[in-house]
């Protein structure tokens, strides 16, 4: 219990540094700004640790399935922290900065192609834009799709090397996936699958899409609002962050599919061989509990 207390604890405190972080390093616009987001992140840490002091989830997914929510956090916290230096480095020049604002140059060159997602964002700029926000924008927009490509890759070698979930015991669907329920519709394998596959097809478009969106979107939000530092920060982290992790989510989903299917083959398997055709029918319940 006390362990329990400390990690969510710790937890909490994680995420209330990553919601403050731009505003940290940051000037803010305006006299209250720091004290709005000061209280913004003590809300969403407390929502955390309340989530991860329970004893069961309530929408948290995967939360005994590591690493899959530290990749996300992980990344997330990479690259607002990288594009909190790269933005701070433009006003007052410090090392750190530099060295930050040089690598994710470095990177966004790399991906800078056309048709690309880098590419395409920088788009949703009007095109009297000034010229340091674009490049500024394209930079972000490099490193944070870089960071993107790399946890989801991450994950598939987890998955089709290191075996995951496995490796780290049994794997129990109605734990750590609070808001699927594995009994309600059609048969869980077909269920599972064609979430996953929405998922993955959902976190490739979306890059592609969000910027198409917002470039239609341009006479009812301003663009310009990409201005303000710390917008343009969440923005395109948010951007890039929120399609990876749907696309682990369908790695994951289409994994635990092929588990609870390979399960049913050997019971079927067992069941033959014992040469009683009834006990191939295990308990449902059964079934979601995965080795």
């Amino acid at each position: 219990m006390i362990v329990q207390l400390f990690k969510a604890l710790f937890r909490a405190v994680l995420v209330a540094v990553l919601v403050a972080l731009p505003a940290l390093a940051l000037p803010s616009a305006s006299d209250d700004g720091p004290q709005i987001v000061v209280l913004i992140s003590i809300i969403i840490a407390l929502l955390v640790f309340l989530e991860y002091n329970s004893a069961y989830p309530s929408f948290v997914e995967f939360r005994y399935a590591p690493p899959i929510n530290r990749l996300r956090f992980g990344a997330l916290f990479l690259t607002v922290a990288v594009l909190s230096a790269v933005c701070a480095d433009e006003n007052t020049t410090s090392t750190i900065g530099a060295i930050a604002a040089s690598l994710a140059g470095l990177i966004a060159g790399f991906l800078d192609i056309p048709f690309s997602p880098v590419r395409l964002i920088g788009l949703i700029l009007p095109a009297d834009a000034p010229a340091t926000l674009v490049e500024t924008l394209r930079i972000a927009a490099g490193f944070a799709y870089f960071v993107s490509l790399c946890i989801v890759g991450l994950f598939f070698l987890l998955v089709h090397v290191a075996g995951w979930p496995a490796r780290h015991g049994a794997f129990n669907v109605w734990i750590n996936l609070p808001l699927f329920d594995p009994t309600a519709g059609s048969d869980v394998v077909t269920r599972l699958r064609r979430h996953g596959l929405i998922n993955l097809v959902l976190g490739f478009l979306l890059p592609f899409l969000l910027p198409a969106v917002a470039k239609a979107a341009s006479g009812i939000v301003d663009p310009m609002i990409l201005e303000n530092e710390q917008t343009m920060i969440w923005v395109v982290s948010l951007w890039a962050i929120l399609p990876a992790s749907m696309m682990i989510r369908g790695i994951a989903m289409n994994r635990i599919a092929q588990m609870i299917l390979q399960k049913r083959e050997r019971a079927y398997a067992a069941a033959q061989a014992a040469g009683d055709g009834e006990a191939a029918s295990e308990n449902d319940e059964d079934s979601y509990q995965l080795v």
